[in-house]
């Protein structure tokens, strides 16, 4: 019979300790691999790996529709529904629906009335980042003049 591996933590099994090390990480935060070209830390070798392609620009996953390629495979499948027009994230408030889940937390925000996004420079508060970013061009065009 196989002997399992228990996380102390969280009781969860592994077949392999070096598999329950790794889970381990998550509650340590333990992020021992370095990027060395950013200096960023994951806490699993093969996140170091798909993270390297934003250095290299490699773009392996290719879609079928229109050609478009993406470092992640997980962001092609996202893609894909730009094509499929599937959206499964649904807000729970009032029913809407968003083919992401950035989207959707944007406007379970909007509900809530939360803005954790605050300007360094006047302390205007939004709800979502891209909002903010728009934003400091206007700090910005103030400079320019």
């Amino acid at each position: 019979m196989e002997r399992l591996h228990v996380c102390e933590v969280c009781l969860r099994s592994f077949p392999q300790r070096s598999h329950l090390n790794r889970h381990y990480r998550t509650h340590t935060g333990e992020k021992p691999n370095v990027c060395e070209v950013c200096s960023k830390s994951f806490s699993q070798k093969s996140d170091l790996n798909k993270h390297y392609r934003i250095h290299t620009e490699e773009k392996p996953y290719v879609c079928e529709v229109c050609h478009k390629s993406f470092s992640l495979n997980s962001a092609l499948k996202r893609h894909y529904r730009v094509h499929t027009k599937e959206k499964p994230y649904v807000c729970e408030v009032c029913s809407k629906s968003f083919s992401r889940h950035s989207s959707l937390n944007v406007r379970y925000r909007a509900h809530t009335k939360e803005k954790p996004y605050v300007c360094e420079v006047c302390s205007k508060a939004f709800s979502d980042k891209s909002n903010l970013n728009r934003h400091y061009h206007v700090h910005t065009e103030l400079q320019a003049c």
